[in-house]
């Protein structure tokens, strides 16, 4: 029950409209009524909009903050697994012992790959986009599990997180072992997830060995894109939901939509622009170029839509950043040299302080990834795998509630009527 009101005044007709507050954040106005008096309202991006009412996740951008289910990502991050978060996603809560144990054995239960889905894969050419390969080969899911599929049914929907939770990361390095015209190497029952992920994207055989430190540094960046509220992915898995259509194409629109470079392909974008500058000595003619108001440049994995403070989620993966680039051994990278200079720059330089160009996920993220060896090609696969879980939490949130079917209106601006013309 709203207990504030909105009037709006239109040519002299006062419209009273409710004002809802949430547990924390801006109260919002519902315009729904506005329909019936022959008004829409315009957003373009939907930036003031709200689509859905839900309790999964919180961004407050000016502050800096991100939690899921009410705890703060800093704190998921040093005490949780990856594994852990998408379970408190889905159901709402963090996992005792024995629900944890159950949540893992059901999704060791579904690694495996069935033919079907090897043959939709064979049938790529070697060179195939990893992101259209991935649409592709969760499509084939809502084809193969469309029969078995009840949304209405919590049991089904819960076998449904399930499945894609444990085939999501098989998929994605099946993609990238065709590329490469490599065996799948299957998952071992002893791994970790994130172990397991990099295990069947470079082992030799099921014997070769995994380094904490960098499945610890994968399951840390699945852990920090595994929800990030109503982004254009989320919002798209949701709409295309409101149908009632298939979860597995639910899944695979989400990740058409986060293919989009705008989205997801972020973290690509500065691996890009670090090719761009070519050697550590041409950065400082690079950010003076990017400085120009009149010059097109940006400089990538700087800022952030939504976060006007430090993103909550660089802070954390900063010290992983660092911890793996040690590891590795590999300062001498003129890449990785020249985003250590571009990262000193941002926090020291005034241009970047002032207009809180802080270092982004993507940035962290992106050299994290070059650092272990995934073709820039496969990043944005990987933030599939991380954001799978909270596609699959905000579906079922929809799916679980009342909910009406998207349907965006327009503000029109063609012809009002033309006469077909006559010979």
């Amino acid at each position: 029950m709203a207990d504030k009101k909105a009037r709006l005044t239109v040519d002299g007709e006062s419209i009273d409209l409710p004002v809802y507050s949430p547990t924390v954040g801006p109260d919002v106005v519902d315009v729904a009524k506005l329909i019936s008096l022959g008004y829409f309202t315009y957003d373009p991006g939907y930036v003031s909009t709200v689509s859905c009412e839900s309790a999964i996740t919180y961004i407050d951008g000016e502050a800096g903050v991100l939690r899921h289910r009410g705890y703060s990502i800093e704190q998921l991050a040093e005490q949780s697994s990856f594994l852990e978060v998408c379970y408190l996603l889905i159901y709402g809560r963090l996992p005792n012992d024995d629900q944890f144990a159950d949540f893992q054995s059901a999704i060791q239960s579904e690694q495996v790959i069935d033919d079907y889905l090897m043959s939709v894969l064979s049938s790529f050419p070697r060179n195939a986009h990893p992101m259209g390969v991935m649409c592709s080969l969760v499509g084939a899911m809502s084809a193969h599990y469309h029969d078995e599929i009840d949304i209405n049914d919590p049991e089904c929907r819960q076998t449904t997180a399930i499945r894609l939770i444990a085939k999501v990361p098989m998929l994605a390095a099946m993609t990238l072992r065709h590329g490469r015209n490599q065996e799948f190497v299957p998952p071992a029952p002893n791994r970790g997830y994130a172990e397991n992920f990099l295990h069947m994207m470079f082992s030799e055989s099921e014997s070769d060995s995994v380094s904490p430190i960098l499945a610890n540094a994968m399951d840390r960046i699945f852990l920090l894109h595994a929800d990030h509220e109503q982004n254009a992915s989320t919002s798209t898995v949701r709409l295309v939901g409101s149908t009632d259509a298939n979860p597995y194409a639910c899944i695979a629109a989400g990740i058409a939509a986060l293919w989009g470079p705008s989205h997801g392909g972020a973290n690509e974008a500065v691996l890009q622009m670090l090719e761009e500058i070519g050697d550590p000595s041409k950065i400082d003619a690079y950010l003076k170029m990017a400085k120009d108001p009149n010059n097109p440049i940006r400089i990538m994995g700087f800022g952030h839509r939504v976060y006007k403070n430090y993103d909550p989620r660089a802070k954390v993966l900063q010290a992983t950043y660092r911890e793996v680039l040690g590891l590795l051994g590999i300062q001498s990278d003129p890449t990785l040299q020249m985003a250590r200079d571009l990262e000193r720059v941002a926090l020291s330089d005034d241009y970047f302080i002032q207009r809180r160009l802080y270092p982004n996920v993507d940035f962290y993220s992106g050299i994290i990834l070059k650092a272990l060896g995934i073709p820039t090609s496969m990043f944005t696969v990987i933030f599939v795998v991380g954001r799978t879980p909270g596609w699959i939490a905000q579906w079922n949130e929809m799916i679980s509630k009342g909910y009406k079917i998207g349907r965006p209106r327009q503000l029109y601006t063609g012809d009002v009527i033309r006469e077909y013309p006559q010979d």
